[in-house]
């Protein structure tokens, strides 16, 4: 009998297997010196990856493109200084690998025993490592689809939906929130004019007193108050709320406090005090291929009640419901979640805490906050540059002044361009008190000193050649 079409032997799995370990360890091993943005453009790309389907299989001859794959990439070495990226910790990449091959369906313990627990196991883990033991909670794609849990269960709290549609709800937060949250509100039907976004105090932190203000106006106008979001770690500065005065707030205001902690609540591993009340909010976001550095895909939503997570996502058929009664055998995540099919996203984040332990992790949170502090120092002792914000987590926003103070945007866009383009360090953008400015984000657990150094040097090379 011949072989189904797609049937593969173990031996011809081991010797593909062993191809893409080759490859994914040359990536690795040039990983420092290669530059960090390809040489390669849109029409290049096209004309290697794009083109028709094959209707006849290539065979091993499939894997020859792996090696374009890699240069045409973004190289994530120490220098990576873009956006909040994470750094892809390699045994997690092993554990993504191993998740494939067994595939299981991550939605119930009786279509996936092991790696249900796993997932229960590592939930409970960075739950009690940020302060907030016995927060229950799931793994989920990304901190946007965290965010946007985190306020369905919100909404289904102080203002029912699920049933009979939406009449109203508004949401507070500071006008430095994640994007996603405006997002959020409008998949939720809350309608994006009910995202009240306040000003922020002298910290760049959400101001109490606006916020007690808008509470009481959207009152005595007749709107329902829900929830407020606060910022541990917001996206452009890394400015972390104050999360205890705000608990206190919503509390006596009957309201849900969702954290977005996606880039920042790690943090809270070594620096607990920035994070303070972090144990009283009602849901927190983490997103662990940020500040955990695990591979793209890797994201966890806490929740302090997992019964007002059931009472949002709950809906079920009798092909689905469980026939156990057995508290681990029973276990449905598509209950407490928006997914039904769900990847196993825990097994590389549960095989990464195993092999290097939770303490190596806080090392190298601490140690980006300390590159973080030694980049600002770089940029205050230099007379051309000039930083724009505190540095309270591992973010710095600076720019060049070298020139016309009428055409600092205009200049300081271009030597971002020129930064990136020379590709020994990546920085990014961003838009503060007006002005463009540059953005260093350092979550990578391979930076070095040197590398933060590379930055300074890099943006006066940069402005030498305006």
């Amino acid at each position: 009998m011949p072989p189904a079409p797609l049937d593969l032997s173990p031996d011809d799995f081991s010797a593909l297997a062993a191809r893409v370990s080759e490859e994914a360890v040359r990536h690795l091993r040039g990983l420092d010196s290669a530059p960090i943005q390809p040489a390669t453009t849109g029409a290049e790309s096209l004309a290697l990856f794009a083109g028709p389907a094959p209707e006849h299989g290539m065979g091993p001859a499939a894997l020859d493109a792996l090696a374009e794959v890699a240069q045409h990439s973004r190289t994530g070495n120490g220098r990576f200084f873009g956006y909040v990226m994470g750094s892809g910790e390699p045994v997690a990449a092993l554990g993504d690998f191993f998740a494939s091959v067994i595939n299981q369906n991550a939605t119930a313990w009786r279509s996936g025993p092991a790696t249900t627990i796993i997932e229960r196991t590592v939930v409970g883990w960075i739950a009690e490592a940020l302060g907030c033991a016995g927060f229950s909670g799931t793994l989920t794609s990304g901190g946007s689809m965290a965010n946007l849990m985190g306020l369905a269960v919100a909404r289904e709290a102080k203002a029912p939906a699920n049933d009979d549609g939406v009449t109203g709800g508004v949401v507070y937060a500071s006008t430095a929130v994640h994007m996603s949250m405006g997002k959020a509100v409008g998949l939720l039907g809350l309608g994006r004019n009910n995202l009240r976004l306040l000003p922020t105090d002298a910290d760049r932190r959400l101001d109490l007193d606006a916020l007690r203000r808008a509470i009481a106006e959207d009152r005595a106008a007749g709107r329902v108050p829900i929830a407020v979001v606060a910022s541990a770690g917001t996206i452009v500065t890394g400015s972390v709320d104050p999360i205890a005065e705000i608990v206190a707030i919503a509390r006596s205001e009957d309201l849900w406090v969702h954290v977005d902690g996606a880039y920042g609540a790690p943090a809270a591993m070594v620096r607990p005090e920035l994070f303070q009340g972090l144990a009283d909010v009602d849901s927190v976001s983490v997103d662990a291929h940020k500040w955990l550095y695990q591979p793209l895909g890797c994201s966890i939503i806490l929740y302090r009640d997992a019964a007002a997570a059931r009472r949002a996502f709950f809906l079920s058929d009798d092909y689905a419901v469980s026939l156990s009664d057995d508290p681990v055998e029973g276990q449905m995540f598509f209950e407490e979640t928006i997914e039904l099919s769900r990847r196993v996203r825990a097994l590389k984040l549960w095989l990464s805490l195993r092999y290097h332990g939770l303490q190596a992790f806080r090392e190298s949170i601490a140690g980006n906050i300390a590159q973080a502090q030694r980049l600002a120092s770089l940029v205050d002792a230099e007379p051309d540059l000039e930083r724009l914000a505190e540095v309270p987590l591992s973010t710095v926003c600076f720019r060049w002044t070298g020139g016309d103070p009428d055409t600092f945007d205009e200049a300081n866009a271009a030597i971002l361009e020129r930064v990136n383009a020379r590709g020994r360090v990546y920085l990014s953008n961003a838009t503060l008190d007006d002005h463009f400015v540059l953005r260093a984000c350092i979550t990578n657990h391979r930076t070095t000193d040197a590398d933060v150094d590379a930055v300074v040097e890099e943006v006066l090379a940069a402005a030498s050649l305006g």
